[in-house]
């Protein structure tokens, strides 16, 4: 593996690491965090609303300006400004300096990387090495991500470790958004190491290369698509998920960092379960039977009377329901030639960001009026009309030149 990566590939990967780390346990207890500082819940679901907001912005940023800038010294900027946001997490006193630190920084509260690092990332990433281990290499990024991630979680557990110790409740979760800041810091020293070959001017070739009506049609299609699902995604995403937990169940941080862990760990081996799956069944057909699956599981948590049978159930879930993320990146770039490949990635890309960014306010609103169930009841719903929608609309769609998007035989 490590001869198809390049200097610069395996700073991007380790960089992707320190960050993915530090989402691990930032996304687990920032809900937590803000409930013992006072917020209510509709204080809460701002700013994790904040943290998907500012994602999407400086993803449209990067997408527009990166290249002109200079991609080293964006990726520097993103990082400091992630050291900036732990240190006003750490600090702040007022819940408008919250809303502030999740504006400003890349603060992830989904528990997955969704902000502006990912797409320079992912284009220096495919000239890292030779053309041959291009695949492998995406692979390893994707999968040392996730598992730092949930190696990160168990990181969650250091405020309740602190408390034991004597430490008081706020100072206890400072220690964590300080090492959030300091890791934002090593991310910017990474990426101030890469080399001045990454910096790349964009093709004027691929300019002149615009996208057919009928690819447009498709992307459009899968980005309302794909937007409906995020939505519906972000009612349930991993802070509210272990904020629900804690409420409702009153378990410890401890247990919490080592459950989502142990969801990290199904989920990135779930991975390779789906590329098996998509060569025998095909593509779209794993994304919606896994996800359907995943979503009966979402229903059952909220239905469970005890906190086994929940995490069972969570556990459950988790093992399936990113499944669909390999297959829908393969299936997008698929179904569009392959000069419309980038644009067709970065625009379901960023209508999934907006359109996830609007439900965790929402979700305060739902648990404050309705009950702490309604938004697993909701997430499952909508999701599974995605899915239905999904497969009907594209079940007969042709992919990779022609070719029906069959399972190989």
């Amino acid at each position: 593996m490590s001869g198809s990566l390049s200097r610069d590939g395996r700073l991007l990967i380790s960089a992707r690491m320190v960050r993915a780390f530090a989402y691990g346990f930032g996304s687990l207890v920032l809900a937590i965090y803000l409930k013992e500082r006072g917020l209510s819940e509709s204080q809460i679901g701002t700013v994790l609303t904040a943290t998907l907001v500012s994602g999407t912005v400086f993803t449209l940023i990067t997408a527009r300006y990166a290249d002109r800038f200079g991609r080293r010294p964006t990726l520097v900027l993103f990082s400091a400004l992630m050291a900036l946001s732990g240190l006003l997490f750490a600090f702040a006193t007022r819940w408008e300096f919250f809303l502030a630190a999740a504006l400003i920084g890349a603060v992830n509260a989904t528990g997955y990387e969704i902000g502006p690092f990912l797409s320079i990332e992912q284009a220096v990433l495919a000239e890292a090495g030779p053309e041959w281990g291009r695949n492998r290499r995406f692979a390893l990024y994707n999968m040392a991500g996730l598992l730092a991630t949930a190696s990160g979680a168990l990181a969650a557990a250091l405020p309740e470790l602190l408390q034991e110790r004597g430490f008081a409740a706020r100072s206890s979760f400072q220690g964590l958004f300080l090492l959030y800041a300091a890791l934002g810091l090593l991310s910017a020293w990474m990426a101030g190491r890469l080399s001045p070959e990454i910096e790349q001017a964009a093709a004027p070739q691929a300019e002149a290369k615009k996208i057919s009506p009928a690819s447009r049609k498709k992307i459009t299609r899968l980005s309302l698509l794909f937007g409906l699902d995020a939505f519906a995604g972000g009612f349930v995403i991993q802070s509210l998920v272990a904020y629900y937990f804690y409420n409702r169940f009153g378990v410890s941080l401890t247990i919490l960092s080592t459950l989502f862990f142990i969801a990290g760990i199904l989920t990135s081996l779930s991975f390779l379960v789906a590329a098996r799956l998509a060569d025998r069944i095909g593509l779209l057909e794993t994304m919606v039977s896994t996800h359907l699956l995943s979503h009966l599981f979402l229903i059952l948590i909220p239905l469970s009377p005890t906190f086994e049978m929940a995490i069972g159930f969570y556990l459950a879930r988790m093992a399936i329901s990113q499944m669909d993320v390999p297959t829908r990146q393969a299936y997008t770039v698929a179904i569009v030639a392959p000069h419309e490949r980038t644009a067709a990635a970065s625009i379901t890309l960023l209508s999934r960001s907006l359109a996830q960014a609007a439900a965790p306010s929402l979700t305060g609103v739902l648990i404050q009026s309705v009950s702490a169930a309604a938004p697993f009841y909701l997430a499952a719903g909508l999701k599974s009309g995605y899915d239905v929608l999904l497969y009907f609309r594209f079940r007969g769609e042709r992919v990779g030149g022609g070719a029906k998007a069959e399972p190989r035989t």
